[in-house]
């Protein structure tokens, strides 16, 4: 059974991200993207999409979304990074 925690609802990444003085919105323009662009990453999995909310609130995307970065099979950390498409 897995033990780890849930991920984070979306409002309280968004909340997160307030606490940090910015907004998802910012987020994505300050990364050249369309400022809606980063709440696919709220709904779907999207790895670079992922690390630039990650970064903007202080934590590695994992503590955000567990289910997306760790095996349910043997519960390891998954390298998602190596799959962004620069």
């Amino acid at each position: 059974m897995n033990s780890r925690n849930p991920d984070w609802h979306p409002a309280d990444i968004i909340a997160a991200l307030r606490k940090q003085g910015t907004t998802l919105a910012a987020v994505s323009r300050k990364a050249g993207l369309s400022s809606s662009t980063l709440a696919n990453a709220l709904s779907r999995p999207w790895p670079k999409g992922e690390w630039l909310i990650a970064e903007a609130i202080g934590i590695h995307p994992s503590e955000i979304w567990p289910s997306r970065y760790y095996d349910p099979h043997n519960d390891c950390l998954l390298d998602r990074k190596a799959r962004i498409k620069s």
